[in-house]
């Protein structure tokens, strides 16, 4: 058990040292670690069955419809109209810009689900224009990076589908209503970090709108947050599964973009379905490779050996919670969301159970957590966006992320430690007892 789990931990971290992509740095490793522990002809047999079972399902459906309808709202002016409306609300206050940026990147990371496609639809606006109206583009990246991730908790939300796959069959419907109340904390708590810092920079005031302006501007987005009430709607109500709302939500956009804003196209949607396929491929193989890593620890008892072992260390649940928290932060930093969701849910799951919380707080809580792993280096996906479109380097972000980070793990210790966060609203609707 030591030597595969050694020859499992080395070759991915070396994969990983070669910038290999980490679909394929988890397959190698997993492959290598079966030729260790069962026969050459077993192991391809098995990794290749366990690849296969790990996508066989009907809730993962809905992944490559709901990527399909992110990219359709990228290209189809959503954006812009959702910034617009933030500015009625927010634009008129010290900082306003910082505010309506992360308005913004809430309201489209949840109609896209997607945080990439939040930091690089908004901060194209946002991040010039806050440049113009005299922020720093380092602040003004570090403000886009982050609060695009909170359209990961608030649905639609691909990795929460995967994480009710990861858990064994927590409600996707539960899951989609209980990251609101987290997402908004999330949202309200880097809005309470850029006012701080927008005070001691002394940052502009933006201009008040018109009432006639305003309603304009109001009006124009009203169809695109619609989008969010179809959706969601439709799921609470039970008039939809999720993987049926998905394609809801794909001929809605589509009728958006084409039809109703004729920002995209005809001619365009082919390039947007190749660029869907090539994502939902990337995400595949993703949770196809992290299937099979999940099923060899499985194997080698690491789950069952990581819960003794910290039910040993300390029968504190609120230093237990924390000790998962930390390490589900490091592996944010080095790990995607997807492979992350699916590797150590089987882990911790059981310990958090033991603990008395239940597999929704828990699956919020990792969500959470993983989404600071996205803002920080070196593997941090939305960063590394979010320096492109400011043209800057992580070293200069990192002095205006760092409230951005306190911001985050304030939240997060909330949403940990405070169950009614999670739970109030699938409770509120019948998703819970």
């Amino acid at each position: 058990m030591e030597i595969s789990i050694l020859v499992l931990l080395i070759t991915f971290m070396v994969l990983l040292a070669l910038n290999v992509p980490i679909s394929i740095s988890i397959g190698v490793a997993t492959l290598l670690t079966m030729l260790f522990t069962i026969d050459v002809q077993p192991a391809l047999v098995t990794i290749a069955q366990r690849m296969a079972s790990g996508i066989n399902s009907f809730a993962l459906l809905a992944i490559p419809f709901f990527i399909l309808s992110g990219i359709l709202m990228g290209r189809g002016g959503i954006a812009h109209r959702l910034i617009e409306f933030a500015k009625v609300f927010f634009g008129m206050l010290p900082g306003g810009l910082a505010f309506v940026n992360i308005i913004s990147c809430t309201l489209f990371g949840a109609i896209s689900g997607s945080a990439v496609a939040a930091t690089s639809a908004i901060g194209g606006f946002m991040v010039p224009a806050m440049k113009k109206e005299g922020y720093d583009k380092n602040f003004s990246a570090a403000v886009t990076v982050t609060s695009s991730t909170t359209g990961l908790l608030i649905p639609p939300s691909n990795i929460l589908i995967v994480y009710s796959l990861a858990s064994g069959g927590v409600s996707i419907a539960a899951l989609f209503i209980a990251g609101y109340l987290p997402g908004i904390l999330l949202m309200l708590g880097l809005m309470v970090a850029c006012g701080i810092y927008a005070k001691i920079k002394r940052f502009p005031v933006g201009k008040r709108m018109s009432l006639r302006e305003a309603a304009k501007k109001t009006l124009d987005a009203i169809p695109s947050l619609f989008l969010i009430v179809l959706v969601i709607g439709g799921i609470i109500g039970g008039y939809v599964t999720a993987t049926e709302a998905s394609v809801i939500a794909v001929l809605y956009s589509l009728l958006l973009s084409v039809v109703f804003y004729r920002e995209v196209k005809v001619k365009e949607l082919p390039s947007i379905l190749i660029k869907s396929v090539e994502t939902t491929a990337i995400v595949m193989l993703l949770i196809g490779t992290s299937s099979a890593m999940s099923w060899i620890l499985s194997y080698e008892n690491i789950p069952q050996a990581i819960s003794t072992a910290l039910i040993t260390l300390s029968d504190n649940p609120i230093l237990i919670l924390l000790i998962i928290n930390l390490v589900l932060l490091v592996v944010g930093i080095f790990m995607d969301m997807t492979p992350a969701v699916l590797i150590f849910t089987p882990i911790f799951l059981p310990v958090v159970t033991e603990l008395g919380m239940s597999p929704l707080h828990f699956g919020i809580m990792m969500v959470l957590n993983l989404c600071i792993g996205l803002c920080t280096p070196p593997v941090g996906s939305v960063l590394f966006v979010g320096c492109g479109i400011a043209k800057t380097t992580i070293a200069q972000m990192v002095r205006p992320l760092l409230p951005m980070y306190f911001a985050m793990f304030v939240v997060l210790l909330m949403v940990t430690y405070i169950p009614w966060v999670s739970e109030a609203l699938p409770r509120y609707f019948g998703l819970i007892q």
